[in-house]
């Protein structure tokens, strides 16, 4: 049997919500939550009703940084708004990354002005809020504001880790950002755990880093 090809309709969640009276629907996604190092993003975006879709996806399925680079562009652009919020390692530590991921999508919702008045959230689980919500599964594959916000985050937290590579270039942040690879273990194991690592993560080693950060390194 032929599979169906069609693509889905990343404004049918929106267009329901517009339909029942709501105007500012806010998507809400995060990336980096199974990082070793460096903060958990999370971006909101509230797209207009006339906004063109082309190309925008679940985050991990465009192929180049440059691609999603180019989309966040056009995001920022057209959006009716959009702001991206973190919630560094020290918060992730204190809260737990789960947690830590939650307050950096309320950081979010709450610097709209005016407020959103409906969140469509990336996941299955969201704490209760006064802003009525809906959790989607796979949800940066199927909403047009969720998967914008998931290439506002992913494009934000990539930049960021590339800009960190420069003074901490043990870890290969230039390729992994922060995710668990060899060479992200093989630099914990050589230098030690630097001040934007997740204590709370495992990490490997207990050993303390005890080099200076190399300011103007490039790799």
């Amino acid at each position: 049997m032929k599979k169906n090809s069609a693509a889905p309709d990343m404004f049918h969640f929106e267009k329901r919500l517009w339909q029942q009276g709501f105007s500012r629907v806010m998507g809400l996604d995060e990336v980096g939550r199974g990082c070793l190092a460096g903060p958990v993003v999370a971006a909101g975006v509230i797209l207009p009703d006339d906004f063109d879709c082309t190309g925008v996806t679940d985050s991990k399925q465009i192929p180049t940084h440059d691609a999603r680079r180019l989309l966040a562009e056009r995001i920022k652009k057209e959006a009716a708004f959009y702001v991206v919020k973190e919630c560094s390692p020290q918060e992730i530590d204190e809260h737990n990354i789960l947690q830590a991921s939650f307050l950096a999508m309320q950081k979010c919702a709450e610097s709209a002005d005016p407020a959103p008045d409906y969140l469509l959230i990336d996941g299955n689980r969201f704490p209760p809020s006064l802003v009525p919500h809906e959790c989607l599964v796979k949800g940066d594959a199927r909403s047009a504001s969720i998967a914008a916000a998931s290439i506002l985050a992913k494009v934000h937290r990539d930049e960021l880790m590339y800009s960190l590579h420069q003074l901490y270039p043990w870890y290969g942040w230039n390729t992994n950002v922060g995710y668990p690879t060899q060479a992200h273990y093989r630099g914990l194991e050589e230098v030690g755990i630097s001040p934007l690592h997740r204590r709370t993560f495992r990490l490997r080693t207990e050993k303390l880093l005890t080099v200076s950060p190399r300011n103007g390194y490039e790799a």
